[in-house]
């Protein structure tokens, strides 16, 4: 049976831990001569080195592929969404409420409608040009300074009485209140060839014959977004685009009474009947007057 190994104290483990460290007779750090560590750490920047080259050449061969106007591969959908200001989510969606005898109800959705168009002002828009053509704005070279794609002009006053300037208070103090309607962005994107995209907005499942339609004023009018402002050629193409805006003002919304409205997009190119995606096209709200 062998016998037992004795148990080294703790004075000994040190001693062989120091001589680990350093061997004074064969000069080994840590185990190794000095020209054996120095091998050994060029042997391992060169190949950090080597990787970190073919990295890079990887990158740079993917960016070369890219163009950095146009992204390859778009996860937007191919027909616009549409947004809504002011915007007020409920538990299921656009829920907008308020009282026009309180001022308190309707403030806050005003002042939503003031900071929306800021940037629609003519000082934010004086990088931009006045458009009249109403086609299609095609640029196939970047004429604009630094490179860029001219865009078109939207400033405030073209919502006449929905801008703010005319009543301040977007007509929602005598219950006639101006909404405003926006197609997100789509790279290159083109709703109609021809024929301007308009906004039709309606009561949503109207049930009773006898009620009167929904009775909207546009602005611009005839609701219409014009071709001028499509395509757009993305951010750094046009980092001065702003997107045109309609306003509805609603005239015959009844008081005391939750109504549903949906606001469409009426265009050759932009669909609205996805069932898994409300805002594609449309946008739908629902709006309660108390008075």
């Amino acid at each position: 049976m062998a016998a037992l190994q004795e148990k080294k104290s703790c004075s000994q483990r040190m001693e062989e831990f120091q001589h680990y460290c350093w061997n004074p007779d064969t000069g080994q750090l840590l185990g190794r001569t000095l020209s054996r560590w120095v091998w050994i750490s060029l042997y391992y920047v060169a190949f950090y080195v080597v990787m970190t080259g073919l990295f890079a050449l990887c990158i740079y061969s993917l960016m070369c592929t890219l163009d950095p106007y146009t992204p390859d591969y778009q996860d937007r959908l191919k027909s616009p969404g549409v947004t809504l200001r002011p915007d007020v989510y409920g538990e299921k969606g656009l829920d907008i409420s308020y009282n026009i005898s309180n001022n308190k109800t309707w403030t806050g959705l005003v002042h939503t409608l003031h900071d929306f168009l800021a940037g629609y002002s003519p000082e934010a828009q004086e990088d931009n040009i006045n458009c009249t053509s109403e086609k299609v704005f095609i640029q196939e070279s970047f004429m604009a300074p630094n490179h860029t794609k001219f865009s078109c002009k939207f400033t405030t006053d073209m919502l006449q009485n929905c801008s703010g300037l005319v009543d301040p208070n977007f007509g929602f103090a005598e219950g006639k209140p101006c909404f405003i309607i926006k197609m997100n962005r789509i790279v290159r994107f083109l709703p109609s060839n021809k024929t301007a995209p308009r906004v039709d907005c309606t009561f949503l499942d109207q049930q009773d014959k006898d009620s009167q339609p929904l009775q909207v004023e546009y602005y611009p009018p005839n609701g219409t977004f014009s071709l001028h402002y499509f395509p757009y050629y993305g951010k750094k193409a046009q980092p001065n685009y702003s997107n045109p805006l309609v306003a509805a003002k609603l005239l015959n919304v009844p008081g005391n009474t939750e109504v549903v409205i949906v606001c469409k997009i009426l265009a050759e190119h932009v669909t609205f009947d996805n069932p898994h995606d409300p805002y594609e096209g449309k946008v739908e709200f629902k709006l309660k007057i108390e008075k």
